[in-house]
């Protein structure tokens, strides 16, 4: 997810229009290699996964460098790096450790109704401090909760769904997608209004589909004579530590907000990438709250949380050849007709220029599963008019089904958002034999699709 500034052209020569797909060939390697060698060469990948995804970045710097020179490779390189994945990293990085500085303690076993309970809860809290916050906040409550579980597998996978996606749809705050949205003009409450109910009708489809799942295997291990004792055990106490961390968490919210809302001229230009007042003083916060969240947390706090630093670490490592490779990909979808990938630009309206809203909610979801969802929507968004006026009033339906899409199908994959493959990390790191790539996709697919299908039927088709 790139998380605040669109990828722009900064050099006439490297142009959509010019770029052929063969250029798409390391980021196709980079999501081949996730999702296929932890499945037939696991060991090699655990323990070479960053010397695999520096290959690829490296085999695509080389090709860039004899095409179009250095001065536009070490352009486009610094571009991704400052512009795109230090905010991305350093926002992840602070809500990972601000979370995990926060220990909620219960003594309660889950059942399927406790669970439900949280997992409703993680999602409203996702539009409130961001999928990734609300993400790194509950997953380990949920999991502890879940010990004597035997089959948890489900439980983090609809948590994925859940939290870390579908909750983000409620405001701008909840997912980049509707941030970069409210950056162009869609106002806050357009999108609190309009995604609504498909935020309400998603979650209450999962969340029953999810109680049906979790009914069959809880009772398939206690049987159905096991009394709720989630919730007849009034005496268990549910204990916060670490509530500094909270406050900490609301800083972060706050600077990302007026990140987007103040304005500023000044900025600092480093080969042709342009940093914006704004921005430095955003990412300077983050690092500096991250700082502040490190020394003030008591370690038994974090000692408690089992926190570590590896599934930052995993994902630092994964996202830089990812934000690299995927450049000129991003570059050909946004030549439109003109690019390589017309045929798919050219699906989203009809011979007479009217948007077809079914077609932009599947195109720009399916792409923002397995590419980026911001600079996805951003796309699409600009393909529609680029007018946040127009596009809230006459194009609503084609705004809402961007919006829905980009946010919604983000749950596809481990890398339709961040907070996917750091959920699936921690919840490693807790002995819990997460499924591969392709495993994920087995279930995303068998229940999510389903579900958008419904999506689309009501909201695109029927009113």
């Amino acid at each position: 997810m790139l998380l605040f500034t669109p990828f722009d052209l900064f050099a006439a020569e490297f142009s959509g229009q010019n770029l052929s797909l063969l250029w798409g060939i390391p980021f196709v390697g980079i999501l081949l290699s996730i999702a296929l060698l932890p499945l037939f060469f696991p060991r090699v990948w655990h323990h070479n996964y960053g010397k695999i995804i520096y290959f690829w970045t490296l085999f695509f710097l080389i090709a860039f460098i004899i095409s179009y020179g250095w001065q536009i490779t070490i352009n486009l390189t610094v571009h991704a790096i400052l512009e795109e994945y230090i905010p991305f990293i350093l926002l992840l990085l602070v809500l990972f450790t601000t979370s995990g500085g926060i220990l909620i303690k219960s003594d309660r076993i889950s059942t399927p109704k406790l669970n439900v309970g949280i997992l409703a809860l993680g999602t409203i809290a996702a539009s409130i401090m961001g999928t990734t916050g609300a993400a790194m906040l509950m997953i380990r409550p949920l999991i502890r909760a879940n010990r004597n579980r035997q089959k948890r597998v489900h439980i983090i996978v609809f948590f994925i769904f859940l939290v870390a996606n579908i909750g983000g749809g409620l405001t701008p705050l909840g997912d980049p997608p509707l941030f970069i949205g409210f950056l162009k003009g869609v106002d806050f409450y357009w999108t609190i209004k309009h995604m609504f109910f498909p935020v309400l009708l998603t979650t209450i489809l999962l969340l029953t589909i999810f109680y049906c799942i979790d009914c069959h295997y809880y009772h398939q291990q206690y049987g159905h004579s096991q009394q709720d004792t989630a919730t007849t055990n009034s005496s268990e106490r549910i204990k916060i530590y670490g509530i500094i961390n909270i406050f900490l968490l609301l800083l972060v919210i706050i600077s990302v907000l007026l990140s987007g809302l103040w304005k500023s001229s000044i900025s600092f230009t480093v080969f042709n990438s342009h940093i914006t007042l704004p921005n430095l003083v955003r990412d300077s916060l983050f690092v500096l709250i991250t700082l502040v969240s490190v020394l003030i947390t008591p370690k038994q706090v974090r000692s408690a949380n089992e926190f570590n630093w590896q599934p930052i670490l995993e994902v630092a490592r994964l996202f830089i050849g990812i934000f690299i490779t995927i450049a000129p990909v991003l570059t050909i979808l946004r030549a439109g007709s003109d690019g390589a990938l017309s045929t798919i630009v050219s699906m989203v309206t009809t011979d007479s220029g009217q948007p077809i809203n079914s077609m932009y909610f599947w195109l720009s979801g399916l792409l923002s599963g397995f590419l980026d969802n911001a600079p996805t929507y951003l796309v699409f968004f600009n393909l529609a008019s680029g007018d946040a006026q127009i596009l809230m009033t006459t194009f609503e339906k084609t705004l809402l089904a961007i919006s829905m899409g980009s946010v919604f199908m983000g749950a596809l994959s481990y890398i339709g958002n961040a907070p996917n493959f750091m959920v699936k990390s921690i919840a490693k790191q807790h002995k819990i034999k997460m499924p591969n790539f392709l495993g994920y996709m087995k279930w995303s697919i068998a229940i999510l699709i389903p579900v958008f299908i419904i999506n689309n039927l009501i909201f695109f088709i029927l009113l």
